[in-house]
């Protein structure tokens, strides 16, 4: 044992992604008297800007659009609790097939040796007990997701570190849940999914018993919301926003992972990430 406080270090992509994956766990650590790193890879800078306008539309200033993502992030972090937030500040990568991702320091053109190289000094820097990411796919196929899933795994690899190792998921009880909300939100004229999209969504998540760590953070889901809340500017994108707390909290009160790395020997299914711990 040492005096050095138990440590959870989220990597996530963009602003807004550390709420809406890992938003309960880290509000509900940082009030257990846990440190909470939180690492962004990129700057959002291909998110909306002012008025909903997109990438490549007229007025859109990635550069504003990334200053703006920054200061709603630090209103997220200070909402969280979080204890220390690294930016990589990797340019903004866009959805899959932009002409984004193949630009010149977008952070799904950096190797991913230079990426993990940068994250394992954070690493050893703050010294995580627990490390949680996105799996192979990013969750659901994004390119900056992916790559902060890469640079995860190698940066563990260049460590001496023997953290726990999570990647956040969904259990497909909760994906159906998510749907039946959706379409009651949109009061029945949401239009069907062409074939390859619902597809697409089908792989997202996993069966529930492939779960091994489910999460409450019912306590914690106003400060979920309104971290995610204080990424206004991408309010057009945040669904989650337009049910309200009460619902919110119904839906999102749990949040799930797959442990992939482990030396506590700890059992599984668990309740805490910190299970062997403490």
């Amino acid at each position: 044992m040492t005096d050095r406080p138990l440590t959870l270090m989220a990597v996530h992509a963009h602003p807004d992604d550390e709420a809406t994956g890992t938003g309960g766990v880290l509000a509900r650590y940082a009030a257990e008297g846990i440190r909470t790193v939180l690492v962004t890879c990129t700057d959002g800078g291909c998110g909306d800007g002012p008025g909903g306008v997109k990438p490549g539309e007229p007025g859109h200033d990635p550069v504003a659009v990334a200053a703006m993502r920054r200061q709603e992030l630090l209103e997220s972090c200070e909402v969280l609790k979080v204890s220390d937030l690294e930016m990589l500040d990797y340019a903004d990568s866009g959805m899959t097939g932009w002409p984004s991702n193949d630009a010149p320091g977008s952070f799904w053109q950096t190797p991913v040796a230079e990426g993990a190289a940068r994250l394992a000094e954070l690493m050893r820097h703050y010294r995580p007990d627990v490390v949680v990411t996105y799996d192979e796919n990013g969750f659901y196929g994004h390119p900056d997701h992916i790559q902060a899933h890469r640079i995860t795994m190698a940066a563990l690899e260049m460590t001496e570190l023997t953290p726990k190792v999570y990647w956040t998921t969904m259990p497909h009880s909760a994906m159906r849940r998510f749907e039946e909300t959706m379409r009651e939100f949109h009061e029945g004229d949401m239009p069907e999914p062409d074939p390859a999209e619902a597809a697409a969504m089908a792989e997202i998540g996993l069966p529930d018993d492939e779960i091994s760590t489910w999460v409450d953070t019912t306590a914690f889901s106003d400060q979920k919301f309104d971290a995610l809340a204080a990424h206004a500017s991408q309010g057009e994108n945040i669904f989650f926003l337009k049910m309200g707390k009460e619902r919110f909290g119904e839906l999102m009160g749990t949040e799930t992972f797959v442990r992939v790395k482990d030396s506590t020997g700890a059992g599984s299914p668990e309740n805490d990430l910190f299970a062997g711990l403490r």
